[in-house]
C-alpha cells in the first residue's frame, strides 16, 4: 500500500540527496515539505515539528546533503520523532471488558454525523457477541430522525438486544435507563450511540458531557472518518477538549491513500488510535498498532 505521507518524506529525501544546497534552499524545501504533509492530512503543528526536527538532525550530524546517508537520516528522524510524539499504548477492548468482568462494561461512542459511528458500534457489538459476551446496543441519539431505526436495523440483523428512547427524549436519561436495565439483565457490555451534530455545536457538547457524567462510561471511543482529511484531527481536538475520550477509531482506513489521519488524530488528542474500519462488513474491524503503522509508512517510502 502506498501512502501520501511516505511520498512527502521520499520527496524531501530525493531533493536533499541530489546535490549540496544552501541553508536558504533548505528552508524553502522544508516549507514545501510541510505543505505537502498538510496536503496528506498531517496536522500543521505536527508538520512544523517534523520539519524542525529534520533541520536539527541535519545540522547536528553534519551529514553531506547528497547520497544515501541523508536519506537514511531523514527516514530515521521521521520514524523516531513520531514514535516519541505519539501515544504508544495499544488498546484491546475485549481485554478491558475481561478486567471489568465483575460489572457491566460501558462503551460510549462519540463523533460527527457521517463518521460511521453506528456501523462501528455494530461491528464492536458483533465482536463481543462472537466472543461469548452478552452485549446491548443503545441509541441515545434522540435528535436525528432515523437514528433509532438505523441502529435498530443493525441490532436486528445481528440478533443483539437493543434499547432506545423516543425521539426528543433526554439522551442522558435514555443512556442511564439502558445501563440500569443491562445491570439487572446480566449484560456484559453496553454500547451507547450518541448524537453527532456539527462538532462546533455547543448544545451537542453539553449533551454528550451530560451523558458521560450520568453513565460514567468505562471507555469513550471517538469515531472519525479517514476520508474527511484535516477535519478528522480538528474533530479530535474539539471533541477531546469539550467531552474527552479514551481512544479513537478511524473508519474507511482501507480507502485512505494519504495516511496522515491516524498520526494526526493521535498527535492532537494525545490519545491512541485503538481500531480501524477496513470495510463495510461486521467483521471489518481491525485492532490498530501505531508502531506497526509507522513501520508501514517507512516501508512505503519511494
Amino acid at each position: 500500500m502506498t501512502f501520501g505521507v511516505s511520498s512527502s518524506v521520499g520527496w524531501l529525501a530525493e531533493k536533499l540527496t541530489k546535490r549540496t544546497i544552501s541553508d536558504r534552499e533548505l528552508s524553502s524545501l522544508l516549507d514545501e515539505f510541510k505543505f505537502d504533509l498538510a496536503e496528506n492530512d498531517v496536522s500543521w503543528e505536527l508538520a512544523e515539528q517534523l520539519a524542525v526536527r529534520m533541520r536539527e538532525e541535519l545540522a547536528a550530524r553534519k551529514v553531506e546533503r547528497f547520497g544515501a546517508d541523508v536519506r537514511q537520516l531523514l527516514v530515521n528522524t521521521f520514524k523516531t520523532y513520531l514514535t516519541e510524539a505519539l501515544p504508544a499504548q495499544e488498546v484491546e477492548l475485549l481485554d478491558l471488558a475481561k478486567i471489568k468482568s465483575e460489572e457491566t462494561f460501558v462503551l460510549m461512542f462519540i463523533g460527527a454525523n457521517g463518521s460511521g459511528k453506528s456501523t462501528t458500534l455494530a461491528k464492536f457489538a458483533h465482536r463481543y457477541k462472537t466472543s461469548s459476551y452478552k452485549p446491548m446496543m443503545v441509541c441515545a441519539d434522540t435528535f436525528r430522525a432515523g437514528a433509532i431505526e438505523q441502529l435498530g436495523f443493525h441490532a436486528s440483523k445481528l440478533g443483539i438486544d437493543y434499547f432506545h428512547g423516543e425521539q426528543g427524549a433526554d439522551p442522558a436519561a435514555v443512556a442511564y435507563d439502558a445501563v440500569e436495565k443491562a445491570k439487572r439483565g446480566g449484560f456484559d457490555v453496553v454500547l451507547i450511540d450518541t448524537a453527532g451534530r456539527l462538532q462546533t455545536d455547543v448544545d451537542l457538547m453539553d449533551e454528550l458531557s451530560k451523558v458521560k457524567r450520568v453513565v460514567q462510561p468505562s471507555h469513550i471511543l471517538l469515531v472519525v472518518d479517514a476520508l474527511i482529511g484535516n477535519d478528522s484531527w480538528e474533530q479530535a481536538k474539539v471533541f477531546g477538549e469539550a467531552v474527552g475520550f479514551d481512544s479513537a477509531v478511524v473508519t474507511k482506513f482501507d480507502a485512505d491513500p494519504k495516511g496522515g489521519v491516524p498520526i494526526s488524530v493521535s498527535f492532537v488528542s494525545r490519545k491512541p488510535v485503538s481500531y480501524v474500519g477496513i470495510g463495510q462488513g461486521y467483521e471489518d474491524l481491525k485492532r490498530f498498532s501505531m508502531k506497526d503503522y509507522l513501520q508501514d509508512l517507512v516501508e512505503a517510502l519511494p
